[in-house]
Order: structure tokens, then sequence, then C-alpha cells
């Protein structure tokens, strides 16, 4: 069996760096293009990569250190890490899209003691000096 232009696209989302592509693309002809062929960054991206990945619409952002790219063709984010609810909020307005949202202590001051079904994990303290939690 051959891997076939899916079967490698499913593969090399799984490389780490961008130097796998690279070694790809350079090693085995027939994938080249392979890069051309996504519409989101399977790895972080930098000035130089950005151009290697020219279709990107989707730009997913693995931590807070990532590049952001503002350059026109990409049309919504995917935020990887750690961010508080107030800030999924606010990307939600921008139809971005949050993986792990944390309910924070000044998010509880602000919205409540409910923890919204969206959250995946309680910031440090989050319930500190809280005298009123219940369970169903």
């Amino acid at each position: 069996m051959q891997l076939g232009y899916n079967e490698i696209m499913i593969v090399s989302k799984y490389f780490e760096d961008i130097n796998d592509f690279i070694n790809l693309e350079m090693g085995v002809k027939r994938f080249r293009g392979n890069m051309e062929r996504f519409h989101f960054n399977p790895i972080p991206l930098n000035q130089h990569s950005r151009k290697l990945f020219p279709n990107i619409e989707t730009f997913h952002i693995y931590n807070k250190e990532n590049e952001i790219f503002e350059d026109g063709r990409i049309i919504k984010q995917i935020i990887w890490y750690d961010v508080s609810y107030s800030r999924y909020l606010e990307e939600k307005k921008e139809m971005n899209e949050c993986k792990n949202i944390e309910y924070t202590e000044e998010d509880r001051n602000k919205y409540g003691n409910t923890i919204p079904i969206e959250v995946k994990s309680l910031g440090n303290r989050c319930f500190r000096w809280c005298g009123d939690i219940n369970t169903n």
C-alpha cells in the first residue's frame, strides 16, 4: 500500500516542526505541494514558515508566544492555550474558537458562582473567599 495525498496530509498533521514538512517535500517528489493543501496551520508558524502555507484560512494559536498573522486570508482563529472565560466571550464575538477555557476568580466575581458549560478548568483561587457554594 502506498500513501496518497490525503494520507500524507493526515500523517504530516503530526509533524513537530517546519523541517519535517520541508524534508517530506524535498525527499519525496510525489508529495511536493503538501503544505499548499493545508487550510490550517498544523504547527506554530513564523514569518518564514507562514509563506510555505499559503492557503491557510483557519489559524491555530498553540501558545501565547506564537506569532499571529493578520494577512487578510485568515478568517478564523483557534486558540489552544488557556484563556479566561471573559476572553473566550470576546473571541466568540469575533467568531474565533477557544479550546481551553479557564474560569478565573475575576470571571466568578463578574459572572457568578455557576460555572459555564464551556469551561474546562478552574483558575487558582477561583472560589477563594466564596462562602455560598452549593452542589446539586
